[in-house]
């Protein structure tokens, strides 16, 4: 709507009727308002927090400090938005947290006079076995001591370390000089004292000090000895020492173990109780007559006996083992029995340990075969009567088989040698040693250490030169095949198989009972006094 007027822009009164008229405006005469102003009445705290923080987002959103690290790489706005960053990245680490305990304020102030006070009513210095580290409240009632009280008694418990001697293990104990030697006279007596195990643990009783500063009296010492033996050294009325013996009754019936190979022997032997050792001792005697991949099936059974011994205290040892064999439908297919002094294993036949092939003397290279060759030190050719393996100085040599040394020591170019003889007429000499390590006599075994490889004698450097002979005659050892074994016969075999019968009459697992008491460690094990009786459970039957 308009007013009209006249050119002057002023409107009179006489120009008559209704001077408003309504205005008809075109579209392009209609413009809107750039900046529209919008009225906000903040009527609360809350809304004008918003309208604040609303406008800080805009001037942040304006000032663009977090752009896309990926966009614009090396820009202005690109290195805005790093340095944003890294002032985020250090702000927060200035602010990374402290995993320091926090120490808790105490209800109440403690000084410490109100400590001692508390303590004084503490039995934690008892608890502990003496004082925890701070004094307790004394009264005038309190006398010092002149000198803090012992022990009447010390019970001790002392092991025999490997190397040490038995009468410096007591003194190391405790045990003063005089008792020590007195006990160490005692038990030598009885057993030998080189012969007391390592790891012997010795119960020891020390009594009260005669005068301060003076070593304690030893009243009381008792150990195992021996398996079948324990010893006790007491102190009597008088003060003097004695030993008292206390054999122990041991069972020595075999063990026998018997089970089904299955898939893997070693662990359907472990699983069937055998010891380890015993296992393994199985498993090397019958490598040595059979072929164990070829000749034993998952179905067979395997067999052992092992020496075992079990105390009337509870205590068991395994020894070495005594049979090895195989069975097959119920037939035994393998067996092996240990005899004679050296304790080689024999078959049920009587025929001894087969060793087929030679042991390699050292574990190198040959670098020189036997034949004519050109020696390299004297300059000419002439018969190389053995062969040459290279070896660093000081690699052990063993013997290649049985037998018994001829002779050891010098001998010329040779150097230090060692000569053996194996029966059938068959020897093998070992040369250019550093050291020997056997003695003229002395019988060996098939890999047993005679010597150490040097370059003594005719040798350019560190090497074993090894000949053999047949006959007194030396002989390529590369061609000979040998096979050690030993045959019984006679009285000796009639024993061998009337020994091996009555090792196969035990029956399998007896060994692992407990030994049943006898009437007099019966009596001993009853308790003496009464209140111990109320403690034993009473026999049923």
């Amino acid at each position: 709507m308009y007013k009209q007027g006249f050119g002057d822009g002023h409107v009179t009164a006489d120009s008559g009727g209704d001077l408003w008229r309504p205005a008809a405006l075109s579209h392009s005469q209609i413009v809107a308002d750039p900046q529209p102003h919008v009225i906000l009445r903040a009527r609360r705290l809350s809304e004008r927090f918003d309208a604040w923080r609303a406008g800080v987002s805009e001037a942040f959103e304006r000032m663009d400090l977090a752009p896309d690290l990926a966009e614009t790489i090396g820009s202005r706005r690109w290195f805005r938005g790093l340095g944003t960053l890294i002032g985020l990245s250090a702000l927060a680490l200035t602010m990374w947290p402290d995993f320091a305990p926090v120490e808790a304020a105490p209800v109440m102030r403690l000084d410490d006079p109100a400590r001692d006070e508390f303590r004084s009513q503490m039995i934690m210095p008892l608890a502990l076995g003496s004082d925890s580290g701070r004094r307790m409240g004394a009264t005038a009632l309190v006398v010092p001591l002149q000198s803090a009280p012992e022990r009447p008694r010390i019970a001790l418990l002392a092991t025999l370390a490997r190397g040490d001697s038995f009468e410096r293990m007591l003194r190391r104990a405790g045990v003063g000089t005089a008792d020590a030697e007195r006990v160490a006279e005692l038990v030598s007596g009885s057993v030998a004292l080189d012969a007391i195990e390592a790891g012997t643990q010795v119960d020891i009783t020390l009594g009260r000090r005669p005068q301060p500063g003076a070593p304690r009296p030893l009243d009381a010492l008792e150990f195992r000895a021996r398996f079948d033996l324990a010893l006790a050294v007491t102190r009597d009325d008088a003060g003097h020492l004695s030993l008292t013996r206390k054999p122990i009754r041991v069972d020595e019936t075999p063990l026998r173990i018997r089970g089904t190979v299955g898939s893997s022997l070693y662990r359907s032997m472990r699983a069937a109780g055998a010891p380890a050792s015993a296992v393994q001792q199985y498993l090397k005697v019958l490598s040595e007559q059979v072929d164990l991949d070829r000749a034993v099936r998952s179905n067979d059974t395997f067999d052992m006996i092992v020496q075992y011994r079990r105390a009337a205290t509870g205590e068991r040892q395994a020894g070495q083992l005594l049979y090895a064999g195989i069975e097959r439908g119920g037939e035994p297919k393998t067996q092996l029995m240990r005899w004679g002094e050296e304790g080689r294993f024999y078959e049920a036949s009587g025929v001894g340990e087969q060793r087929s092939g030679l042991v390699a003397p050292v574990p190198g290279r040959i670098s020189s075969n036997f034949g004519m060759r050109r020696h390299p030190i004297l300059g000419y050719k002439r018969m190389h009567a053995g062969m040459d393996f290279r070896a660093s100085y000081g690699t052990p040599i063993v013997a290649v088989t049985d037998g018994r040394v001829s002779s050891a020591g010098r001998a010329g170019g040779c150097g230090k040698a060692v000569k053996l003889s194996h029966g059938g007429g068959l020897a093998t000499r070992y040369c250019h040693m550093s050291r020997v390590a056997v003695r003229s006599g002395q019988s060996v075994r098939r890999g047993q250490v005679i010597g150490y490889v040097g370059s003594t004698g005719l040798s350019t450097g560190p090497h074993l030169h090894y000949e053999m002979y047949r006959g007194g005659r030396a002989v390529n050892p590369a061609s000979v095949d040998f096979v050690t074994r030993a045959q019984l016969s006679g009285a000796e075999l009639r024993r061998f198989r009337a020994a091996l019968a009555t090792l196969k009459t035990v029956e399998a697992g007896t060994a692992l009972e407990d030994l049943a008491p006898t009437a007099t460690e019966a009596a001993a094990a009853e308790p003496v006094r009464e209140i111990d009786r109320l403690e034993t459970p009473k026999r049923v039957g």
